[in-house]
């Protein structure tokens, strides 16, 4: 596959995912008033993120996010040569997905969700962060490889569609509390956009530990040599 092509893949498939949750966040404040609430912006995520899977993994693996870039690289199953790449388009359709949603609402929105940005409930401490984060990418990464890469899972076809449950799950348990991002690229692009890095370095660091540490365990224990 070319790379152009796989590339174009992980940024449509990662601006997919960030606009669809970006907006939803937006469309359940107070300024526009869908009433959707935490189901809605969970559903919101995982549906855009089970569509992008099944249109685009034939193309690019589907990664959509830098801490399962980190995990397939470590692994052996992403070339050195486009995990870079990969990160950089991912890393720009999120942030084209923020501004795209900051263009759209109306300011008093974007300032209630700070642009939809992960942050943690003003009670959650570091290692509640840390902890959640780092558990939910682990549950979402053994998705991924129980769904579309191991041979077992992918003869049941139903790998974009237990992907995108597993990110919906995730918010309802977790959203309240962390955010629930699970994906560096996911906090990145509002946080650039609104100028918000407060907590960032966390939801870099627990999502790509949570991603690797499930990918290791998948790849040495789980799959059949």
């Amino acid at each position: 596959m070319k790379i152009q092509q796989a590339l174009l893949a992980e940024f449509l498939g990662t601006f997919f995912f960030c606009f669809a949750g970006i907006a939803a966040i937006l469309s359940a404040t107070p300024a526009v008033g869908s009433g959707a609430g935490i189901v809605g912006i969970a559903l919101a995520h995982g549906l855009a993120l089970s569509v992008a899977v099944n249109a685009f993994g034939g193309i690019s693996g589907a990664h959509f996010n830098p801490a399962v870039s980190v995990a397939f690289l470590l692994t052996g199953r992403l070339p050195p040569s486009r995990f870079l790449p990969y990160v950089i388009v991912q890393l720009a359709g999120a942030t084209v997905a923020a501004a795209a949603c900051r263009a759209v609402f109306p300011p008093d929105a974007v300032t209630q969700a700070q642009l939809g940005i992960p942050l943690p409930a003003a009670w959650a401490s570091a290692s509640s962060v840390l902890v959640g984060e780092f558990i939910m990418t682990f549950l979402l990464m053994t998705a991924i490889y129980g769904t579309a890469v191991d041979e077992r899972g992918k003869a049941v076809k139903i790998g974009g569609f237990g992907i995108g449950l597993a990110v919906a799950f995730n918010i309802l348990a977790g959203g309240a509390v962390t955010g629930a991002s699970m994906n560096p690229a996911r906090s990145f692009g509002p946080a650039l956009v609104q100028g918000n890095f407060q907590w960032h370095w966390a939801y870099w660091v627990a999502p790509i530990a949570g991603a690797c540490v499930a990918a290791l365990l998948y790849e040495m224990v789980l799959l059949k040599e």
